[in-house]
């Protein structure tokens, strides 16, 4: 079987290419971060199939979308935005409880797939949705999506001094809120 060898440009140029219908970017897009982001995703869902649905998801919204990534940050990092994005919207709209998964399937959630099942519901979910949208996206990037100040920083737009201060901020209100 014959190999390609890796194509030299960036991720950022590879994005520019697949906003002008280039295929062999997309495919070495797709190369590069496929491994990467099975195996993150894998971490927060104990469901193989939902995760390689999700996958499947995000590569084809950085197909119809290369256009939005606004060139703030890493392209890894826009990516795993969408990808989580779309866990969580899998998780919400077509996953039963994880207590009745467990029941009823014999299939053993991850914590932090229960978390992301539950979270929207019950107390936690009330304040984190009473915070602004800029406290509140910090929390998801960091807490929810498990992206370093760094990570989270990229994906936002914002620089780490920025996040660490809306996390203490928003940290300050869940505790107000949940006391």
């Amino acid at each position: 079987m014959l190999t390609r060898p890796p194509d030299p440009r960036e991720d950022s140029q590879l994005l520019a290419a697949i906003m002008d219908g280039d295929r062999e970017a997309f495919a070495e897009l797709y190369r590069r971060h496929l491994p990467w982001l099975l195996v993150r995703l894998g971490r927060r869902c104990s469901s193989p199939e939902l995760v390689d649905e999700v996958v499947q998801d995000t590569f084809v919204a950085v197909w119809r979308s290369a256009g939005r990534w606004d060139r703030r940050g890493e392209v890894a990092a826009w990516i795993w935005g969408i990808g989580i994005r779309r866990l969580v919207d899998a998780l919400r709209r077509g996953r039963p409880p994880a207590d009745e998964l467990t029941e009823f399937a014999g299939v053993e959630t991850s914590a932090e797939e229960h978390v992301l099942l539950t979270v929207q519901y019950g107390d936690v979910g009330a304040a984190l949705a009473s915070l602004s949208p800029e406290l509140r996206a910090v929390v998801q990037a960091t807490v929810l999506d498990g992206l370093t100040t760094r990570e989270a920083a990229r994906l936002l737009g914002i620089p780490p001094g920025t996040v660490k201060t809306r996390m203490m901020r928003a940290r300050a209100q869940l505790r107000e809120r949940l006391a």
